[in-house]
């Protein structure tokens, strides 16, 4: 089993974690609406995606 040879001090364990913090997610404007949306993923407003209208699921 692996040991570590030295014990990390606070600053040295701390400067190691200073690039881990968390990034803001990034949105994207819908076309129709406007609204702010999450990319690669429908609006939740009006519902299209990649300039496409949503269809509906008819029942067979």
């Amino acid at each position: 089993m692996a040991v570590p040879r030295n014990r990390l001090s606070n600053a040295r364990k701390n400067s190691k974690r200073a690039h881990h913090a968390k990034k803001p997610k990034s949105l994207s404007i819908c076309s129709n609406c406007g609204t702010a949306r999450l990319p690669h993923c429908s609006c939740k407003a009006c519902g299209t995606y990649a300039d496409r209208t949503p269809t509906t699921q008819e029942a067979q």
